[in-house]
């Protein structure tokens, strides 16, 4: 069973993990740990409430295609992850007027003003605390809790100093006004953009092998959703670039986009029929497409394993 969820940050193309578990944007590994235990007690077949076959097996379903892979991402790519959703804040600030919400707790929050925080951890935690109590509105409470997050964030960037996301480690990374290039400053003040120094000169690197570079990083770290961002941002730049395309077809699978991954890598092969990441992504939807039985849809796979487990066997899990 594929879980189509086309509501807040799904919207664009970003999986919100902490929208599937019920957690804050902000929470910390404790609160994330927590909500996940809850949530598995109450899916899991050995401890659901849930009678029949049906319901357990749409349970179980939830649980090993939603929460698991929420639960993974956050804990092993959560600095990444937070980064990436950092953007996603940024973006939806300078958008503004363009989003559409549909919720009435997204359109309270949106009038909110000072109370913001306030409003918005009190509206999650109600609709998380009722959030897989209905296997049939799981997936609509999960949109629901996603247009919340979107709204904050939307908020959260407009009201932010400066375009500023610190990690963690110190190092901050920023947009420059009007060019979309994105700079990196560590706390020591130093800055550096996309350029490199070769024999006492400068050489430019492009915008969409920045791009390209970041989005290769958080593959390599299973961080798929904000290799999404970057990719798609390259593409703002160059629509025909047959390697965005392959790479974003690539994240569009992991993410278990099949139809969004084929447009892509559809492209990708008309633009360039040597692209080795759109090829690698066919080799795998035409192997989907053979298990599932000849001319018929393919279905979505989990990502765990099967045919996507594999998808970047040369890299880093």
């Amino acid at each position: 069973m594929a879980f189509e969820i086309e509501r807040g940050l799904f919207k664009y193309d970003f999986t919100d993990y902490y929208a599937i578990l019920g957690v804050p944007v902000d929470a910390d590994d404790k609160t994330v740990r927590k909500q996940y235990l809850k949530v598995t007690r109450r899916l899991h077949p050995d401890s659901s409430k849930f009678k029949t076959d049906a319901e357990k097996q749409q349970a179980n379903e939830l649980l090993t295609k939603l929460v698991n892979p929420a639960k993974e991402q956050l804990f092993r790519g959560s600095r990444d992850y937070k980064v990436s959703l950092g953007h996603m804040g940024k973006r939806l600030a300078a958008e503004g007027g363009k989003i559409s919400i549909s919720s009435d707790t997204a359109k309270e929050l949106a009038r909110a003003g000072a109370n913001v925080d306030a409003v918005y951890r009190n509206s999650l935690k109600s609709l998380a605390s009722k959030q897989y109590e209905s296997l049939d509105k799981v997936v609509d409470r999960i949109g629901e809790i996603s247009e919340l997050n979107l709204v904050y964030l939307m908020l959260k960037g407009k009201t932010s100093k400066s375009g500023i996301s610190k990690t963690s480690s110190g190092t901050a990374i920023s947009k420059t006004a009007g060019t979309g290039a994105a700079v990196k400053k560590t706390t020591a003040g130093a800055a550096t953009s996309g350029a490199s120094t070769k024999g006492g000169g400068t050489q430019e690197v492009s915008k969409v092998d920045s791009y390209l570079s970041r989005a290769d990083s958080y593959m390599k770290k299973n961080n798929f959703a904000g290799a999404v961002l970057e990719l798609r941002e390259a593409l703002k730049l160059e629509q025909t670039n047959s390697k965005s395309h392959g790479l974003l077809g690539l994240a569009y699978l992991k993410q278990n986009q099949v139809s969004m991954a084929k447009v892509h890598i559809n492209k990708a092969l008309q633009l360039n029929p040597q692209e080795e990441s759109a090829l690698k992504g066919k080799q795998y939807i035409d192997k989907l497409t053979e298990k599932t039985g000849s001319g018929s849809k393919s279905k979505d796979q989990s990502s765990g394993g099967g045919l996507f487990g594999g998808l970047f066997s040369g890299k880093k899990k």
